[in-house]
């Protein structure tokens, strides 16, 4: 403080002095020191430059800055790995160190969670993340409480609507990597039917809840293979949790005993693919899309490839606006055309011309002349949707403001982060 005094007194001089007789400059270097030896001069300035400082947050020392990691489970889920990969992904190209991150694994969807987060901000933690849905509500109430931490709710949808700023949601366009594996299971259902090897364009998918996320992701997946095979239709079994590879695996086994010959997933283990390379070993048609990560390893002829999210390309920017001390947007959402979705590498089952014509999606989606959700690719109850409100404020899971469908195309993580496609759109059905 006393160094923002005297550069304030010293350009004072300089600016009196400018053209004065030696005479004169002696009289205004005179009256300068009297004023600055003024207490209540002084007392002004310190407040004034006090107010400054406040008034704009300073970004933590690197060496003192901590990020804390929420993990719904651990290394052994796909979707929290990916989670952790992107984490790690972002401390690399930020140069932090192994003790600036703070993991906690296996953090249940209930008061734990707050007390986590409070753990985390009493170790010195800048800014917090939780990597599942229901961890939201606990974030937010530990971002209440210490308002000069910031708290990021992966996958939440309420951050916008919090009394309190220090809070965020992110969430990337995995409708678009979803929409890239249907690609690839349509080419592999279209080779089946040309070959004469499958009669039925039948398709299951394991889903973990009937929520907004998971229809969203089954629709682009869906969507995806019509593209390639428009007469393809899909039953959805939900397992109603996020990591149960014992029920995923019963899932699948299901819906392959209906007579599904792809099976795709938003669930976190290798149960399906697990399952789905068992019935192909013991003679069944049938093929994996999976979620994540790759499931080569458990499904080595079986799985086709897997939706990915490339969390790091989150990760990293808010992270940096956070250790720069800048401002980090309410609700941020990246896709193809950041590298924030992907899909994993092909497997040797793979219908021949799939790579190629999975570039050239990629390229119509990063360049915006694909849209995944373009309205007249798809009907509800037979006719096109032309209006859906996206955003919902009370709490109802339904939309009550926010028009999605902007010129024909349901705009999908623009609103807010988090998904909100709620529509059960012709050639699906829900078993449960």
């Amino acid at each position: 403080m006393k160094k923002t005094f005297a550069i304030v007194i010293a350009l004072v001089l300089v600016l009196a002095m400018v053209g004065c007789t030696a005479e004169q400059a002696a009289q205004v270097q005179q009256a300068a020191e009297q004023v600055a030896n003024d207490p209540a001069v002084q007392e002004a300035v310190t407040e004034a430059a006090a107010a400054v400082e406040a008034a704009v947050e300073p970004a933590p020392a690197a060496a003192d800055f901590k990020v804390g990691v929420i993990l719904v489970h651990d290394e052994n889920s796909g979707y929290d790995l990916a989670h952790i990969d992107g984490v790690k992904a972002a401390q690399a190209a930020l140069g932090l160190t192994d003790d600036q991150i703070i993991y906690k694994y296996n953090i249940p969807e209930d008061e734990t969670c707050y007390d986590t987060a409070v753990d985390l901000a009493e170790q010195g933690c800048s800014i917090i993340f939780s990597d599942s849905f229901s961890h939201q509500s606990y974030m937010m109430q530990a971002a209440a409480e210490y308002p000069d931490v910031f708290f990021v709710a992966c996958t939440g949808d309420t951050a916008a609507l919090q009394p309190v700023k220090n809070v965020a949601n992110m969430f990337p366009y995995t409708f678009q990597s979803r929409y890239v594996s249907g690609v690839v299971a349509g080419m592999k259902l279209k080779e089946l039917m040309d070959a004469g090897t499958v009669k039925d364009a039948y398709v299951g998918y394991v889903g973990a809840y009937p929520y907004a996320e998971v229809v969203s992701g089954y629709t682009a997946f869906f969507l995806g293979i019509r593209s390639i095979v428009p007469e393809a239709h899909m039953d959805v079994q939900y397992t109603n949790s996020w990591y149960d590879p014992t029920a995923e695996a019963e899932a699948a086994n299901a819906l392959i005993s209906k007579g599904c010959v792809i099976i795709g997933q938003h669930a976190d283990s290798t149960g399906a693919p697990s399952a789905v390379q068992a019935a192909q070993d013991a003679g069944k048609v049938v093929y994996s899309v999976g979620y994540n990560v790759s499931m080569l390893a458990v499904a080595p002829k079986a799985a086709l490839t897997s939706a990915q999210n490339n969390w790091g390309a989150l990760y990293t920017p808010v992270i940096d606006m956070r250790m720069k001390g800048e401002a980090i947007p309410t609700d941020m959402a990246k896709g193809y055309a950041d590298d924030g979705v992907m899909i994993s590498e092909l497997g040797e089952s793979c219908a021949a011309g799939t790579a190629e014509k999975v570039a050239e999606v990629e390229a119509a989606l990063k360049d915006g002349s694909l849209n995944v959700f373009d309205c007249k690719t798809f009907t509800v109850g037979g006719e096109e949707v032309t209006t859906y409100l996206g955003l919902d404020t009370d709490g109802d899971f339904v939309g009550d403001t926010g028009e999605a469908i902007v010129n024909g195309i349901f705009e999908e993580s623009v609103l807010r982060s988090a998904p909100y496609f709620g529509l059960r759109i012709d050639g699906i059905t829900e078993l449960n």
